[in-house]
């Protein structure tokens, strides 16, 4: 009688999941259109170029496509994210787990750290055009401290959430350190790590475009800074449109990502835990 009530409420809860999608799906779309509603009415208050129209920018942004010019700056700063968010986050992740079990040097850097996250990461730009010039690489290291230490305190934070109990349970069990790194301490700080992920990685996009609006001959920011000098604000639009894309685009690769590697756990238990 149980497995024949679980199996007739699973259904129903299917269905239900399915409902509540379809309506987060129909609220969405409702502000994207009172979005670009207002949008549309401030173009034709202010006039055009004051505002870009939506319908303008979306011609534009279509032109953009499809003469390559729109893709071949978007490849230049989704590469410089990439790059600096691989570069920033790994050391991020690693060094947590790394101060595990060393309590005094995690004393004596939480200070240094605190100050690090803290430190307005924009003022930093100046120096490491100066250190690395204006390419890409001023731009990646940019990207790469500002992802570090958002990456860092959530690691830090998932390490910190583990349960004593359940280490010493495996202690007893007969479990040596690396069985408890690898099976309790990593399994239960991978959902705070794609929280720092999925926060972070608008961020090293935001970076990149900052970076090339300071000093760049390409990429999305250079297109917003071009425009703005050309007083062209459907162009200034299009870009950050542009910027928008690709910030949907990698945040959904972080969200399968994570659904990949937490298939054993409720989606439900993932969010509860990463916010906490």
């Amino acid at each position: 009688m149980a497995s024949l009530g679980h199996s007739q409420a699973s259904p129903v809860a299917a269905q239900s999941g399915f409902v509540s999608v379809l309506r987060n799906r129909g609220d969405q779309f409702l502000v994207l259109v009172l979005l670009l509603g207002i949008w549309q009415a401030l173009s034709l208050w202010l006039g055009t170029y004051w505002i870009g129209s939506p319908l303008g920018v979306v011609v534009r942004l279509y032109d953009g496509v499809v003469k390559g010019a729109i893709l071949h700056h978007a490849s230049f700063t989704f590469s410089e994210a990439v790059l600096g968010f691989v570069i920033g986050a790994i050391p991020a992740v690693l060094l947590p787990f790394l101060l595990r079990r060393l309590p005094i040097a995690t004393a004596i850097l939480d200070p240094f750290m605190v100050g690090g996250y803290g430190a307005p990461k924009l003022a930093l730009a100046p120096l490491f055009i100066l250190w690395f010039g204006i390419g890409i690489e001023s731009k990646i290291a940019l990207v790469a401290i500002t992802v570090f230490f958002i990456v860092y305190f959530s690691a830090l934070a998932g390490v910190r959430s583990l349960d004593a109990k359940l280490v010493q349970m495996a202690q007893v069990a007969g479990a040596n350190e690396r069985d408890v790194a690898r099976h309790i301490v990593f399994p239960g700080a991978v959902p705070y790590v794609f929280t720092g992920f999925r926060i972070a990685m608008p961020y090293s996009i935001g970076g990149a475009v900052v970076a090339e609006i300071i000093s760049s001959n390409r990429g999305l920011g250079y297109l917003v800074q071009l425009s703005a000098m050309n007083f062209d604000t459907i162009g200034v639009f299009t870009a950050l449109i542009a910027v928008t894309i690709i910030v949907f685009i990698c945040n959904g690769a972080v969200d399968i990502a994570e659904r990949r590697l937490l298939r054993w756990r409720p989606a439900g238990d993932i969010k509860n835990q990463a916010s906490n």
